[in-house]
């Protein structure tokens, strides 16, 4: 099981720059993989393949991309280029976003979104692999007229879907290489998540897929006042279906209820659940919630376990 973090610097001055230090923090402290949101701001593809070349150890991934707003076609340009630019060490998240975001930001309905992430998969599937498409979908059309080929990534792209409910992981079991599930604890993993996408992939004739579990948490010993904040900053997850739903089924009533947050036995011992559970790799989001020498503590941490 490899270990890894997200990491995110949009508080600073230059948040590329910013980036790069902690990715090159996180290196030195023994992590495997930095990985990069996708809101409105930041490209993550163009971010991941920023880091990627400057700290080479590392491999790199977006975690994840909508789809909704973008296209089969932009996404393979952007993951082929990060691809080619880092020698084979990105990885791409797509997700379905969610209809707040989705229909406020972009002005789109947000429909049918398991039917647009199944052809979007499809479509980039035959980009990223063969440099070529000629997909004719319900919802998407992707064509090649001309090459879509980058040189420097013909080994393809890992496909993960940051997919938590029953027909997102039939999907990503069926289409893609693996899931990113964020806020879905260990029972939730084991009992409900790893054996759908699990089956799925076994059904359609694929590898197992990859589990990379997205976890908030921290190394601290102000345990109560950070587990305060954490309540804060994740209660917008509360009011999405799905991750209200992963909750409960990790048996949390709050989204900070999962995040996990101690010592670093207490830390290590809930990474050891994870792995038990079926996650093949953990990634720790939110580690800069209690400051840098809390953050630095949990990167240490991350690190020892990592090796």
């Amino acid at each position: 099981m490899t270990v890894g973090v997200a990491l995110n610097a949009t508080g600073t001055d230059n948040q590329i720059d910013a980036t790069v230090r902690l990715a090159e923090e996180a290196a030195a402290a023994g992590l495997r993989s930095a990985w990069f949101g996708q809101t409105f701001g930041a490209d993550s593809p163009q971010l991941a393949a920023i880091v990627g070349r400057e700290v080479p150890v590392l491999h790199v991934g977006t975690s994840a991309i909508p789809v909704f707003g973008r296209h089969p076609l932009l996404v393979s340009s952007q993951a082929q280029t990060a691809q080619a630019a880092t020698h084979g060490r990105y990885h791409l998240g797509l997700a379905l976003g969610t209809k707040l975001l989705t229909e406020a930001g972009f002005g789109i309905p947000y429909e049918r979104p398991i039917a647009r992430l199944r052809e979007f998969l499809i479509a980039l599937r035959q980009l990223t692999e063969t440099g070529a498409a000629d997909f004719h979908g319900e919802l998407l059309t992707a064509t090649t007229p001309l090459p879509a080929r980058v040189p420097g990534a013909e080994a393809g792209v890992p496909l993960l879907v940051a997919a938590m409910g029953p027909q997102a992981l039939r999907a990503s079991g069926e289409l893609a290489d693996g899931i990113l599930p964020y806020l879905a604890g260990p029972r939730a993993l084991a009992e409900h998540i790893v054996p759908a996408v699990t089956a799925a992939a076994e059904a359609a004739g694929r590898p197992a897929p990859r589990i990379v579990a997205l976890v908030h948490g921290v190394v601290t010993d102000d345990v109560d006042a950070v587990r305060e904040a954490a309540t804060e900053q994740l209660s917008f997850y509360e009011q999405i279906p799905s991750y209200a739903r992963v909750v409960e089924l990790s048996g949390g009533k709050r989204a900070a209820d999962v995040a996990v947050i101690g010592n670093e036995k207490a830390v290590a011992a809930e990474v050891r659940r994870y792995r038990d559970a079926g996650a093949t790799e953990v990634v720790f989001a939110g580690t800069e919630i209690a400051g840098d020498a809390d953050r630095r503590r949990t990167w240490a941490l991350l690190g020892e376990l990592a090796s």
